[in-house]
């Protein structure tokens, strides 16, 4: 993939409902972020993630009815949401539910709303990993009840990722994305020898936390071990690192 300057969005609403409904606000933070972006800096390639755990009271990635997750009235919410970020000005949108059928609804509603050139950056291999615990801590999105073992992938099995990114490629997906990325770089591995397609790789929150833990400590050379925690990504075949590091691998990089 090319060099291009982008950033990466995910929201934190004013309120929490069980439908998620700010999610699909015309004015809430996301969309008014890239308002605002866009109008900066027009040529900056903005992508935004489309889920509703940050915005639904109950914690979960869709509609919740009597304790059970709902796939297809999920879809209806995230598409939606997709189409609204799009509209605000977003390049690229990422849904992250891993709800059946999601990448093929969003393209569906982006393209019935003209917005045939929104890609579409799918969350294709998301594990029930441990490593998202500072980021649901911060936003206040841990699930309220359960788990989100349902929707999320075992971190044992390795070949159900090849199923799901072989379905959200079928469905229209642009770019792939395996999450976590330390603990599964033989998946990132796996879907790049496979599949031939722009793979994304998420450094996620609980892997960041680690490392600068342990930086604080003095056990280890933060500015070393970020660039080789990166390269080690990188090296297994992602495209696209997405990272709490960027600000200061961007520097480390000059």
């Amino acid at each position: 993939m090319g060099n291009w300057d982008a950033c990466f969005l995910e929201g934190m609403p004013e309120a929490k409902d069980e439908g998620g409904s700010e999610s699909y606000d015309e004015g809430a933070a996301v969309q008014s972020a890239v308002r605002a972006l866009k109008r900066s800096y027009p040529d900056l390639v903005v992508i935004t993630d489309v889920c509703l755990c940050e915005y639904t009271s109950h914690g979960h990635c869709g509609i919740v009815k009597d304790g059970q997750v709902l796939n297809d009235p999920t879809l209806e919410v995230l598409a939606r949401a997709a189409v609204s970020h799009a509209r605000a000005g977003a390049d690229v949108v990422a849904p992250s539910d891993m709800m059946d059928g999601r990448v093929g609804a969003i393209r569906e509603a982006l393209d019935e709303a003209g917005f045939q050139d929104t890609a579409i950056l799918s969350y294709a291999a998301k594990y029930a990993s441990a490593f998202y615990g500072p980021f649901r801590e911060a936003a206040g999105s841990a699930p309220q009840f359960g788990d989100r073992k349902s929707y999320q992938m075992d971190p044992a099995n390795a070949d159900e990722a090849l199923r799901e990114v072989h379905l959200d490629i079928e469905e229209g997906a642009d770019i792939v994305m395996v999450k976590p990325a330390l603990a599964y770089l033989d998946v990132v591995q796996r879907v790049k020898e496979t599949f031939r397609v722009p793979v994304a790789a998420y450094n996620v929150s609980g892997e960041y936390s680690m490392l600068m833990a342990a930086a604080e400590k003095g056990w280890i050379d933060r500015e070393r071990t970020i660039l080789e925690v990166l390269t080690g990504i990188r090296r297994a075949g992602a495209d696209m690192i997405l990272t709490y590091h960027a600000r200061e691998a961007a520097r480390l990089l000059r």
